[in-house]
């Protein structure tokens, strides 16, 4: 089967044009030491169309792009832009050539603000910066395409939604006719994906073209003109009409195997209260109240969810939480109070962390994978002994969680920088789990990840569930809460709008606690 669509539907291609492809990359390879990310991989990009690059974590899509983006050079294949063959030796060259890059990890300065983020590594301004009259240019761009965010706020201060907005206005701020979204819509909400989507449309609409990487099946679907499908390095589908596919087949694509769209999940046995959370009010990093007097509780072997817009204080939560941010109020982990305490309490307390940041927050990207997955055991025999750690056990329990989780990576000495952001999700989990926490507090746990990922994750969240471990699960994707909770608290403005059973959920009752509608009042509206 995959043969056949290689070498016939990839005979697919959009109408034959007088002008040449924005883009040919033929029998690309690329290699890494004990890897080969890329084994003679074919990619034509028309004109005015939006192409998707599908593939699980560590499939080699990044690595492609980053080829045309002009971070990698390529061991051997071509790569014409516009029927003109090219040789980038950096990104500037490839940005000379009207090619931009969104990056799934952010390259931003946290200290900087929006517009300073944006005009770094430009020519002008040259001599004096009048960042009033950048700021003003920015904004009108964010009007444009329907990009909000505050051009002179710090990064540190935004969201990680509003950092990747900033990521797509530096790419539109430099002109780029043909425009590279690596997992865009990874970290924003439903609301803002369907605003993005608006905007790539528009984009072609206009005449750029844009290659898109996502592991979201339905988005993909949804919005691509064609697909082309890696898995370990190889396609297994090129330049196929996006129209003949369904997820069911891009998924088969993407893993060589059925996946099940379906969670079976165990009836509930609900043990003793593990987390208690009440009267909590905290302050975000902008000095503005994001939790409001907000209480729940959670029970071991029970996960509670937690739906809402991104931005309504669901961060805040779990940093309360986990011991990274002050607040007022008690928040108690089998009794044994960890608010306005340092993280180490929580640790101690059996508290496990999958942060939405997995990058500068869940892992240290030039440390290794052994080093990375030691950090909350590294004081403990056998690894940590007196003032030192024995490395070579270290790195025995680094191989055998590299195993038990198959993260994908050449060894444990690689740096998690160079992982897949599936595989270093992989490093966090296999840290926190193994560390059998009481509590575990996952955000966003699956996002930005393939079909398969998402599949494992969400059966390890359950598996720790009917383990007898209470779990916290924090995430914008209602379909995934829905499946995998027993009961959803909607957080709106920082305060909690209802509490309900998941198998009773309704999704429009939601939707509006969401936006601001608590279920008492929703109950008394049905009433009168």
């Amino acid at each position: 089967m995959e043969y056949a669509i290689r070498n016939t539907l990839s005979m697919s291609n959009s109408p034959p044009s007088s002008s040449p492809p924005a883009v040919e990359m033929q029998n690309i390879v690329v290699r890494f030491p004990g890897v080969l990310a890329n084994d003679r991989v074919n990619l034509t990009l028309q004109h005015g169309e939006i192409h998707a690059l599908l593939g699980e974590n560590g499939a080699g899509k990044s690595t492609l792009m980053n080829v045309l983006a002009g971070l990698y050079r390529q061991a051997s294949g071509t790569i014409k832009v516009f029927g003109e063959t090219v040789n980038f030796h950096s990104p500037k060259d490839a940005i000379a050539k009207g090619i931009g890059m969104v990056h799934q990890h952010f390259m931003l300065v946290p200290t900087q603000t929006v517009t300073e983020n944006i005009l770094l590594g430009l020519d002008d301004p040259k001599f004096v910066m009048n960042l009033a009259k950048y700021d003003e240019k920015i904004q009108a761009l964010e009007d444009q395409f329907g990009l909000k965010v505050d051009p002179t706020a710090k990064i540190w201060q935004l969201s990680v939604g509003e950092q990747q907005r900033v990521e797509i206005l530096k790419t539109l701020y430099r002109g780029a006719k043909i425009l590279i979204f690596d997992e865009p819509t990874a970290v924003l909400a439903p609301q803002e994906i369907h605003e993005l989507i608006q905007t790539m449309r528009s984009m072609v609409a206009q005449g750029k073209s844009i290659i898109f990487i996502s592991h979201k099946l339905q988005e993909v679907t949804d919005v691509a003109d064609r697909v082309t499908v890696l898995r370990k390095g190889v396609a297994t589908a090129e330049g196929v009409p996006i129209g003949g596919m369904t997820k069911r087949d891009l998924a088969q694509l993407m893993v060589g195997r059925s996946v099940v769209f379906f969670v079976e999940k165990n009836p509930l046995k609900a043990g003793p209260k593990v987390l208690e959370v009440n009267g909590v009010s905290a302050e975000n990093d902008k000095g503005v109240p994001a939790l409001k007097n907000l209480s729940l509780d959670i029970r071991a072997g029970e996960i509670l969810g937690v739906a809402g817009v991104a931005g309504n204080g669901q961060s805040e939560l779990a940093q309360v939480i986990t011991g990274m941010r002050p607040c007022q109020g008690s928040i108690k982990v089998n009794g044994t109070e960890v608010a306005n305490q340092p993280p180490i309490t929580s640790i101690h307390s059996g508290v496990a962390h999958i942060p939405e940041d997995r990058t500068g927050v869940g892992s240290a990207p030039n440390m290794s994978i052994t080093e990375n997955t030691i950090m909350k055991n590294y004081r403990e025999e056998p690894i940590g002994h007196a003032w030192g750690i024995n490395f070579a056990t270290a790195r025995e329990y680094a191989r055998k969680l590299k195993d038990k989780y198959a993260i994908l990576a050449p060894g444990v000495r690689t740096l998690a920088r160079k992982l897949s952001g599936g595989n270093l999700q992989k490093v966090i989990l296999a840290r926190e789990i193994s560390a059998h926490p009481k509590l575990i507090v996952a955000v966003q746990p699956t996002r930005g990840l393939d079909v398969g990922a998402i599949e494992g994750i969400q059966n390890l969240l359950l598996e720790q569930r009917d383990g007898g471990t209470a779990i916290l699960l924090i995430s914008e994707e209602l379909e995934e809460l829905m499946a995998l909770s027993d009961r959803i608290a909607v957080i709106y403005e920082g305060e909690i709008m209802g509490i309900v059973d998941a198998e009773n959920a309704d999704v429009a009752e939601i939707g509006l606690m969401m936006t601001g509608s608590r279920a008492s009042q929703r109950a008394d509206e049905v009433a009168h």
